[in-house]
C-alpha cells in the first residue's frame, strides 16, 4: 500500500527517483534516507519510509496521505477511535534521526459541531513535525502518542499566544482546570482558550485585553468539547 502510494505520488508529480530524492533532501534538510536507491526500495517494498519521510513526500508531490496509510503508522489500531468519527486519525510521534528528540506531528484539525472526536491531517508548513526533547516528555510524564501540535490563529489570546505560534496539545488530558489553556471544539471550530470557572459555570475566555471584541463564551453541552490541554508553546516572540 505504501509502496504504491509513493510510486503514484512520484509519477503524478512528474519526478524521477533522482529528482524526488533531491527534493526530499532539501525538504528534510538532510541527505540521509533520500537517495534514488532508497526511493526504489520504498517503491519495491524492500523497506518503508517513516512518517516524517511520508509527510515530506506528500508536501513535495502535493499528494495527500490516505487514512489507510496514516492510521496504522499513527497508532490508530492501538487506541479507540473518537466517538462519532469512525475514520478519525490518531496521530503519534515518529522517531527522528536524533534519539534525544521525539517528532510530534503538526496537524490541522477537522471538526464537526457536537461530535467529540476529531480528524487530523498533516500540516504542510515547516516540515510537518515538531521536535520535542525526550527528557522533557519523560520529566512531565507525557505520552507522545497523545500529543499533537497546531498553529495558533487569530489575536484572541495575545499576549500569551500570537497568531503563528505553535502549541502542543495533550489529548489525553481533558480534565477541566480553572485557569488552564485548552484546545476546544467550539461549535465545530477549533479554538484555543483559557478556561474560567464563574458562578458555577465553565467559560472560555481570551487573554486579549479587548474583552468587548473577545468576550467570554459559555462552555456547556455539545457545543463546547475539550480536545486537550495545551502543555507547551513555541513562539518567535521574545
Amino acid at each position: 500500500m505504501i509502496a504504491g502510494w509513493v510510486r503514484d505520488a512520484r509519477t503524478a508529480a512528474g519526478l524521477s527517483g533522482t529528482a524526488l530524492g533531491a527534493r526530499l533532501a532539501l525538504e528534510l534538510g538532510t541527505e540521509r534516507g533520500n537517495t534514488k536507491a532508497n526511493i526504489s526500495h520504498w517503491e519495491n517494498e524492500k523497506h518503508s519510509p517513516n512518517l516524517k519521510q511520508l509527510l515530506a513526500i506528500s508536501r513535495v508531490t502535493g499528494r495527500s496521505l490516505p487514512p489507510e496509510i496514516l492510521a496504522p503508522m499513527s497508532g490508530a489500531n492501538d487506541f479507540p477511535h473518537p466517538a462519532g468519527l469512525s475514520n478519525a486519525l490518531r496521530v503519534v510521534a515518529a522517531e527522528g534521526e536524533d534519539d534525544g528528540f521525539i517528532q510530534i506531528p503538526m496537524v490541522k484539525l477537522r471538526l464537526s459541531a457536537g461530535i467529540t472526536g476529531y480528524q487530523a491531517e498533516p500540516e504542510r508548513r515547516d516540515g510537518g513535525t515538531l521536535g520535542m526533547r525526550r527528557t522533557w516528555l519523560e520529566r512531565n510524564q507525557y505520552n507522545p502518542t497523545h500529543l499533537i501540535a497546531i498553529y495558533v490563529k487569530g489575536e484572541s489570546m495575545e499576549p500569551s499566544l500570537y497568531a503563528g505560534d505553535i502549541v502542543v496539545i495533550n489529548t489525553l488530558d481533558t480534565k477541566l482546570v480553572d485557569g488552564a489553556v485548552y484546545a476546544f471544539n467550539y461549535e465545530g471550530e477549533a479554538v484555543v482558550k483559557r478556561l474560567a470557572r464563574d458562578a458555577g459555570q465553565w467559560w472560555l475566555t481570551s487573554d486579549n485585553v479587548d474583552q468587548r471584541k473577545y468576550h467570554r463564551k459559555l462552555c456547556q453541552g455539545g457545543e463546547c468539547i475539550v480536545i486537550g490541554r495545551v502543555v507547551r508553546k513555541e513562539s518567535d516572540r521574545i
